[in-house]
């Protein structure tokens, strides 16, 4: 009966997130609950970071990519200034367990890389994901979960992205 009872409730919880898959998500939207395994294969359960930290969620390229570096290593290097704004990095990308592993040891990331193989997180954001698409998006959530702000800037510089999302935090901090 317990497994019913679970296999019911990941049911409903698949079928509500499929609602957000419809098209990318907006300011306003609420942030698609998931879990995936991060870089030390270890179940990362998103809404149990909601609440506690502003929620910086990155889709990024190939962990071997050029691009992909770039753009992690732009998040490893204002980390601090991540922190000083409440905000909880975390990167999501296509690769392995192991892939994520080894990017974050060889760049001594001080966040969290989750494993996204199928892409299923990447569609619940609404993206999908396909050849033409570079599978690059950061979202920005309040406390409560609501996605506050949106980047997606195709083809860019990897740092832009860290730079877009500071510049939009600190301005939130003003207001």
């Amino acid at each position: 009966m317990k497994h019913v009872t679970l296999l019911l409730t990941f049911a409903l919880l698949l079928a509500a997130n499929v609602i957000y898959a419809q098209s990318a998500l907006k300011e306003g939207d609420k942030l698609p609950l998931f879990v995936l395994k991060d870089h030390n294969g270890n179940d990362f359960v998103i809404s149990e970071y909601v609440g506690k930290h502003k929620l910086v969620i990155f889709f990024y390229h190939k962990d071997e990519s050029e691009m992909g570096v770039k753009e992690v290593c732009a998040f490893r290097d204002n980390f601090g200034d991540f922190k000083a704004a409440n905000a909880m990095i975390i990167g999501i990308g296509s690769g392995s367990i192991e892939s994520h592993k080894a990017l974050h040891e060889e760049h001594q990331l001080p966040y969290v890389l989750l494993s996204d193989p199928q892409n299923d997180a990447l569609k619940l954001f609404g993206q999908k994901g396909n050849i033409f698409h570079d599978k690059r998006e950061t979202f920005v959530t309040d406390l409560s979960g609501n996605i506050t702000y949106s980047y997606r800037g195709h083809f860019r510089r990897g740092e832009e992205y860290a730079e877009k999302v500071l510049t939009y935090l600190r301005a939130d901090s003003v207001n």
